[in-house]
């Protein structure tokens, strides 16, 4: 089946022009095409360019949209969430407004481990109906592609089970999703001052199956102080690489921890949060093909620094922006959102941010030969919306501007 978009007031394109993803002052480069046309046929991307120079013949049922009034751009890949949750925090976020930090709340039984005990209660059946409404929230606002993490259950039956429901999603829900293990979240209050063996639990036991069963694409940890040390998440990481998952890593949020060095050391895909990365993690992943993900809406929601976007970008390192989709901190999965605040607290541009949000982010899920961009052999996952020019979608805030929602070449309505 064809779809054919016609006469696009503007075509974002995000060309990556055969690389994996954009760096440096190439970030800035969208390849946008006035007045363009997509051939699109079973679910790829056949032909762009602009529409007056497009000359191949159409199917006779080829489906045609006029779009002389949008703004195409990509479909945005959200590179770090942990979607699949049950319960909420609304009282954790009622006492920050009064000053109690985000470690003082999980010192005292909140944080993560609030989220475990829900999230354990729940059946596989209830997490997967809270996850699809998110997953179609998500997809209404313009991500077509999200990775989502385990690490709320941090056990091997719950994070399984939170897996099992993540792999079932992904087949089926419209959105590309790729799951990734994240039991070495926190240590689990069952063993407290009992670390190691929570450890071995996860390299001998959780691993092994979930590798075996093939529940994940990644292994991550959390990195950081009062979780999980350099050295631990080392002896983690180089497990999962033996069982051939590929790595991730939470690091350097509230301290500098040696995490980023840790990432380029071990090839990881991406290193993610970076608040208080260190100029050696700065100059280890300059050596490195690492991508680094920044999350914008954490900071705005814990009012916590910045992670230095500007001097990363200025560094030559790739850099993706994601939501981080998740009940302690950040209840949100806009990513125009985290568009609008990386433009206004991080120093980048428009143009930067949504390179952040397509092309790179799809570079940190190892995806960037697929999606993240507008070109042919892609897969057509294309958003139009209802806006006069690409700049306005950081530009106009707190609202939802999209109007049509392509994935794999059809087109969604939504209830």
């Amino acid at each position: 089946m064809q779809l054919f978009l016609k006469n696009i007031q503007q075509l974002v394109t995000v060309h990556s022009n055969g690389k994996p993803c954009k760096s440096g002052s190439s970030m800035r480069d969208l390849g946008i095409i006035a007045n363009a046309s997509v051939l699109i046929d079973n679910g790829i991307i056949q032909w762009v360019g602009e529409d007056k120079t497009f000359a191949l013949p159409l199917q006779e049922d080829a489906e045609v949209v006029e779009a002389s009034s949008f703004v195409a751009l990509p479909g945005f890949v959200d590179a770090h969430t942990h979607l699949v949750f049950a319960g909420s925090r609304e009282n954790e976020f009622a006492l920050r407004t009064e000053g109690k930090t985000y470690q003082e709340i999980a010192s005292q039984g909140g944080g993560i481990l609030s989220t475990v005990k829900a999230t354990r209660t729940a059946t596989k059946k209830e997490l997967k109906k809270l996850a699809s409404k998110r997953l179609d929230a998500m997809m209404k606002h313009g991500t077509t592609t999200a990775e989502i993490k385990s690490g709320y259950g941090l056990d091997a039956d719950a994070e399984i089970k939170m897996l099992e429901a993540i792999v079932e999603l992904a087949e089926e829900h419209f959105m590309t999703i790729v799951p990734t293990f994240l039991g070495a979240h926190a240590a689990p209050p069952e063993f407290n001052d009992r670390k190691e063996e929570y450890i071995k639990l996860i390299c001998n036991t959780m691993m092994p199956y979930v590798a075996k069963r093939k529940l994940a694409r990644f292994c991550d940890v959390f990195c950081e102080t009062g979780y999980f040390s350099a050295e631990e998440s080392r002896q983690i990481l180089q497990c999962a690489q033996s069982l051939g998952l590929q790595l991730k890593l939470h690091t350097d949020e509230f301290t500098s921890i040696g995490g980023s060095s840790l990432a380029a050391e071990l090839q990881a895909v991406s290193v993610d949060h970076l608040e208080h990365i260190n100029d050696e993690g700065i100059l280890k992943l300059q050596q490195s093909r690492t991508v680094a993900v920044v999350l914008p809406g954490v900071s705005f929601f814990l009012h916590n620094p910045y992670a230095p976007a500007r001097k990363l970008i200025d560094a030559g390192i790739p850099l993706a922006i994601a939501s981080d989709f998740n009940p302690g901190s950040c209840m949100s999965f806009s990513m125009p959102l985290m568009m609008t605040i990386a433009c206004t607290q991080m120093s980048l541009t428009p143009e930067e941010a949504i390179t952040a949000c397509t092309l790179n982010g799809a570079a940190a899920l190892g995806l960037s030969q697929t999606v993240g961009s507008i070109e042919v052999g892609k897969q057509a996952d294309i958003i139009l919306y209802d806006i006069p020019d690409y700049r306005y979608l950081a530009y106009h805030f707190g609202t939802n501007l999209v109007s049509t929602v392509i994935k794999k070449g059809v087109i969604l309505e939504f209830p």
